[in-house]
């Protein structure tokens, strides 16, 4: 079974993630239960929350997906935004939570 796009930057950022053994993440369940909107993988590093939405080339965030990007934004947690190209960012964020 092919991966998407996306599923393949998903699969990069986890990367990144796993490779820092005390950062905490998961990806939330959407739909039926789940919140919609929500971005692809939340996590807490050093005492700081973080979410980051995964998308695929030009690929841009939804309504749904600004307003919760906000909220979390409101409730001072850091969210970014990456695909193929920008993944450093992943990096830079726990960088910068880091001191």
């Amino acid at each position: 079974m092919a991966s998407t796009p996306e599923k393949k930057v998903k699969l990069k950022v986890r990367a990144i993630l796993d490779w820092h053994d005390d950062v905490y993440y998961f990806t939330p369940m959407t739909g039926g239960y789940g919140r919609s909107g929500v971005p692809d993988i939340v996590g807490c590093y050093k005492g700081y929350f973080f979410a980051i939405e995964c998308k695929a080339g030009k690929g841009t965030t939804t309504a749904l997906q600004d307003k919760n990007i906000k909220e979390i934004e409101k409730a001072g947690g850091r969210v970014i935004v990456v695909n193929e190209n920008n993944l450093e960012d992943v990096r830079i964020m726990l960088s910068d939570m880091n001191g």
